[in-house]
């Protein structure tokens, strides 16, 4: 997930718009200062949301959900974990949907030049809010590993962290980091599923349903938007070679790998719904 990488050398490349434009008119002769002070706020944001929602789900699910109080020491832990995961996942892919097909930062003909080096407050900050998430997440994992996590995932959440804090300090390459972010839709899915399993309704209608949705929501969000996203890279081609190189490779690299494991995940996907399906049929 590594996009937009520039090393230090590399300063003969195009300021990020309107971004820097609009810093400036803002901040005026402060701009410098604010880019950085952007970052930070946009990062203790996302920590201080997650431990928002932590609290929140520690205090009113038992109450909403009695057999909450059923569940052992481990699954609490990762109850509280999935629910802050599921309200980032909600509002970083609202934003990117935003971003990506309501607003025009990232239509072709909006007269902000190359759509790669396109970005904006709300996006800067939207990755700076993900990478606060990230890190919350970690922190999390690390207190309590191996519980909600292995070696696979501190490698996942790190590589995460990277590409956010090259994305945001670039500016580059972010329309294909906010489909990335769009793709986070399937998450509450997942984890809807998990908690419907820790509450004993596996075979609830609901589970049922939330499987299906999931199928769906994963095949647009994670597969199709995928191919989406080869295309746009095909078709803008002549504006990734801009990039310095490293760049460049970690652009094509990076979601290549992740739309791979998306079509593996997908069929495994598959694989439970007409497992599930099949139970519901046999007599």
């Amino acid at each position: 997930m590594i996009l937009g990488f520039l090393l230090p050398g590399a300063m003969n490349l195009p300021r990020s718009v309107p971004f820097h434009n609009d810093l400036d008119k803002l901040l005026g002769e402060w701009s410098s200062v604010g880019e950085p002070l952007l970052w930070l706020i946009s990062v203790l944001s996302g920590i201080i949301f997650c431990e928002l929602v932590g609290d929140i789900s520690r205090t009113f699910s038992p109450v909403f959900f009695p057999r909450h109080s059923n569940l052992s020491k481990k699954e609490k832990v990762e109850w509280i974990n999935r629910s802050f995961s599921t309200a980032h996942a909600v509002v970083v892919s609202i934003v990117a949907f935003y971003l990506l097909y309501i607003s025009d930062i990232f239509c072709d003909d909006a007269p902000y030049g190359p759509v790669i080096f396109r970005s904006t407050i709300l996006s800067q900050f939207t990755l700076g809010f993900s990478c606060g998430y990230f890190l919350a997440d970690m922190a999390m994992m690390f207190h309590h590993y191996p519980n909600l996590g292995r070696l696979e995932f501190f490698v996942h959440h790190l590589l995460s962290i990277i590409s956010l804090v090259l994305g945001v300090h670039s500016g580059h390459g972010q329309v294909y980091i906010c489909m990335v972010l769009l793709s986070e839709c399937t998450t509450p899915f997942v984890n809807l599923r998990w908690f419907l399993f820790a509450l004993g309704q596996k075979h609830s209608k609901l589970y049922y349903l939330n499987g299906l949705c999931l199928t769906l929501f994963w095949l647009v969000a994670r597969v199709l938007l995928f191919i989406y996203c080869f295309t746009h890279m095909y078709l803008h081609h002549d504006q990734l070679r801009q990039v310095h190189k490293l760049g460049y490779f970690f652009m094509i690299l990076a979601p290549g790998g992740l739309g791979f494991m998306n079509v593996i995940w997908f069929f495994k996907i598959l694989q439970s719904l007409f497992r599930t399906l099949y139970r519901k049929q046999a007599p």
